[in-house]
């Protein structure tokens, strides 16, 4: 493994999210540090995810303009494609760890990826699928009554 880190859709998303001034620094750190460091992956289903909800779901949301900016500037992670060998793993995974099937393409995706880490807000902080370790970058917070 590699020190990898796989870049899920909700922490792309925070670090836009004007509405979360908390999250939003966190997050937008992090990303920083994966630039800065090369080290940041993610997969073409976290890109269209990111597309749908940055434009219809933050408040404001971004124009399909300005998401469209960033995927491009993230397509420099080489965004993993999907494929039937990606398919078939996130079904291993689901059926190994009872994960959504959402959540076993991510897994699925960041072992493919070489990723150690996967850094989520969705995922369970600190746990471990294939030896792949969730980190979520807004533990010790506060929920949002």
């Amino acid at each position: 493994m590699s020190d990898n880190v796989f870049v899920d859709t909700n922490v792309l998303l925070y670090s836009r999210d004007s509405s979360e001034p908390e999250k939003q620094p966190l997050a937008s750190t992090r990303l920083d540090e994966l630039w800065e460091d090369r080290t940041g992956r993610l997969s073409v289903q976290v890109l269209n995810e990111y597309f749908v909800n940055a434009t219809r779901k933050l408040d404001p949301g971004l124009s399909p303009e300005e998401a469209w900016e960033d995927i491009e500037a993230l397509s420099a992670w080489e965004p993993l494609k999907l494929d039937m060998a990606i398919l078939s793993r996130a079904f291993a995974v689901q059926q190994r760890y009872r994960l959504s099937w959402w959540d076993s393409l991510i897994v699925a995706a960041a072992e493919a990826s070489g990723c150690s880490r996967i850094l989520s807000e969705d995922l369970s902080d600190g746990a471990s699928y294939f030896g792949i370790v969730v980190e979520n970058p807004f533990r010790g917070m506060r929920p949002n009554p």
